[in-house]
């Protein structure tokens, strides 16, 4: 086990500058030159990546900024006693005592939890003064020692009125004999409190809460809002029970426990794991740095959450969202709002494509291009035992094409169904899915989809606000509302939409996939664009929805389809390779960390990751997708200049049997590499941003990681 903190790493009465980006690159710095980890900018950005997240102070004059970070070579922490103070966003004002927690991204178990057993004594008045009141580095050093090999006191004991206690989170009570406490310990966490010589007294049940905590990173406040939960129930009186879901090992309440709780507390950052096992349960959501700030309060609303009829309850489908998250949302402007459903669908719809693609092209490789006029009478006709006259190769190229036939067959359904649980949650997926198979139906295509899609989640969002009798309420989610709601959203495409849509979009398809010579140089350019523009966001993603909804419609005779999935996707490749280039050719422009991420994106860029050029392009907005979206439009215009096509929709080089015309394809993305690399390392070079304050340019450093 390695040393985590010494002498070197502890800077006492310091003053390392007034906001917490100087802190924090002063710790940094701290750590890297006393050889803990293989350079500051890396260390130094996802440390402040973190930050961003969530403030990391806490009551009492306290902050632990930390991080996991490639940078760090072994599990280290670095302290500093400021002053003067420095706000780190707790509510009671600044912090003078500073520890910096710096994992390594591969840490492991018993590293994690000294990390965090330090993190949760931090809360401990006792120790803080003490660290308050240490004249050298020397005593720091023996005090983190000191509070590392403690052994947790356990977290019952007596209490006052009810005699009930709150019980320790799994797992994390030592090894202290429970009946040291005074009193019994019942099932549950109970202490039971009774005078000297006499039995106990029987006491009315008091009422049981449950709690998860989690953080992003689950090194420190995971385990510090645990604790001051427990501390919080102790002196209410009442049972709690807590599930840590850290960076090490979880313990899973035990689901008995779980079955008799009135009451949940989700005092999280991240996503529940195994939400549902609480369905039912009125529960308390917020981020995990209230269950540090307002431990007693959150243990109030629990307490009256698990009495009050109307209470919120954690849904028995979907996943619901925490407080800050709603309302985060009820203040979205319409146009993020309309963003984020349209992505979603697109998201959930990808996969049924690039399986489905993939497969097409496969069976165009083993059975030949006119696989597809017999696909379906060499499958259902033969079998593995009665193979066609084409023999084994075409028995499974037709096999291959009728499975990624049909499972592109669900790109518009798929693509509508997620756009509404987007908008209406589960609910909404069953009048979405059906909606989609109308614009199916009527050939209404993509566009069809998009909107037969929000027709549905408008629908099923609106019938789930009726206020309905109890028995009824069952019903809605599973009855009701994809009833109604397939009704009201595929009625109106069948009845008024579907049609006008349909010529919309045959007129569009024919205007685009007919486009040659230099018409279709210019369609080249535009798409190339679009995908350089936002790399992976909504522009992006509507050029390559386009691209892929007419995949399916590709032949020998007209191939116009499959040269725009081929534009689509060299120019997609483009930013994260040039990129990568950049870095290679002129280090000394890129930090640490960025030069790091190059590396990654040799590999994202091959494989058709666009977003592996987000990371330049958060720090850098004005210089990379500029330098991006000149190679990517030279690109788009010379792969559709030399028709070049792909009938994959994903994959890069890695789906070079699928692509037409390959060495064009490698040679385009290669012109569009340099000149995005070039412009990239010119621009750094001599388009110098004007100076700014020091927060802004660690904040634009920040979003790198």
């Amino acid at each position: 086990m390695t040393t985590l903190i010494t002498t070197d790493l502890v800077l006492l009465d310091a003053n390392l500058g007034t906001d917490t980006t100087d802190v924090i690159r002063h710790l940094a710095e701290l750590i890297a030159t006393s050889g803990r980890a293989s350079g500051v900018e890396g260390l130094f950005a996802d440390a402040l990546a973190r930050e961003q997240k969530t403030a990391t102070g806490v009551p009492g004059g306290i902050a632990i900024p930390h991080c996991r970070s490639e940078a760090v070579l072994e599990p280290t922490l670095a302290m500093a006693r400021l002053n003067p103070a420095v706000d780190f966003g707790a509510k009671d004002g600044p912090a003078d005592i500073i520890f910096f927690i710096a994992a390594p991204a591969g840490a492991d178990n018993e590293h994690l939890k000294l990390l965090s057993k330090l993190a949760r004594s931090l809360i401990k008045k006792d120790f803080t003064a003490a660290l308050r009141a240490a004249e050298t580095p020397a005593e720091i050093v023996a005090l983190v020692a000191e509070a590392l090999a403690d052994k947790p006191k356990a977290a019952a004991t007596t209490a006052p009125a009810a005699g009930a206690t709150a019980a320790a989170a799994p797992g994390e009570t030592g090894n202290e004999d429970p009946g040291a406490a005074s009193g019994v310990r019942e099932a549950g966490g109970v202490s039971i409190a009774g005078e000297a010589g006499a039995a106990p007294q029987a006491a009315p049940r008091p009422l049981r809460l449950v709690a998860v905590t989690a953080c992003p990173t689950g090194i420190a406040h995971t385990y510090m809002a645990a604790d001051s939960l427990v501390l919080a129930a102790q002196e209410a009186g009442v049972d709690l029970q807590v599930e840590t879901q850290g960076s090490g090992a979880v313990t899973p309440l035990d689901p008995a426990i779980i079955a008799a709780a009135d009451a949940v507390i989700f005092a999280v950052d991240v996503d529940v794991r195994g939400k549902e096992r609480f369905a039912g349960k009125p529960v308390i959501n917020a981020p995990v740095k209230r269950g540090i700030d307002e431990p007693a309060k959150m243990i109030q609303e629990a307490l009256a959450a698990a009495t009050n009829p109307n209470a919120h309850k954690v849904p028995h489908f979907g996943a619901e969202e925490s407080a800050e998250q709603k309302a985060g949302a009820a203040n979205e402007h319409l146009g993020t709002k309309i963003k984020k459903v349209l992505l979603t669908g697109v998201s959930y719809m990808i996969p049924f494509v690039a399986g489905g693609g993939l497969l097409i092209a496969l069976g165009f490789l083993l059975g030949g291009y006119d696989i597809t006029d017999v696909a379906q009478d060499v499958v259902l006709q033969n079998s593995l035992f009665n193979l066609p006259d084409g023999g084994l190769l075409t028995y499974l190229g037709a096999v291959a094409f009728i499975i990624g036939k049909l499972s592109m067959s669900f790109l518009v359904p798929a693509l509508a169904g997620y756009i509404a649980f987007g908008i209406a949650d589960r609910p909404g997926i069953a009048p979405g899915f059906t909606a989609g198979a109308i614009a199916v139906f009527m050939d209404a295509g993509f566009l069809g989809g998009l909107v037969g899609g929000i027709l549905a989640g408008l629908a099923a969002y609106w019938i789930g606000s009726w206020s309905v009798p109890r028995w009824l309420r069952g019903l809605m989610p599973v009855v009701i509302i994809p009833l109604l709601g397939s009704i009201i959203a595929s009625g109106a495409m069948l009845l008024f939409l579907g049609a006008p849509i349909a010529a919309l979009t045959v007129a569009l398809n024919s205007w685009l996939t007919g486009m040659t010579g230099a018409s279709a140089v210019v369609l080249g350019i535009i798409l190339g664009l679009m995908m350089c523009f936002d790399l992976g966001g909504p522009v992006n993603k509507v050029a390559y929805s386009f691209a892929v909804a007419g995949l399916g419609a590709g032949t020998l005779a007209s191939q116009a389809p499959w040269e725009i999935m081929a534009t689509v996707m060299a120019a997609g490749m483009v930013p994260p390779l040039a990129m990568a280039l950049a870095t290679t050719i002129d280090k000394k422009r890129f930090s640490l960390a960025e030069r790091e991420n190059g590396k990654a994106a040799w590999l994202l860029g091959a494989s058709f990751i666009s977003e592996g050029a987000i990371p330049f392009a958060a720090a850098d907005p004005l210089r990379v997708i500029p330098a991006a979206m000149l190679g990517g439009a030279v690109t788009g215009a010379m792969t559709m200049a030399f028709h070049v096509t792909s009938q994959a929709p994903h994959g890069g080089f890695f789906v070079f049997f699928a692509i037409g015309n390959l060495g064009m394809f490698a040679l385009s993305i290669a012109v569009g590499t340099v000149i995005s690399a070039l412009a990239v390392v010119a621009l750094k070079r001599w388009a110098v941003r004007k100076p700014v304050d020091s927060v802004a340019t660690t904040q634009l450093v920040g979003q790198s990681s």
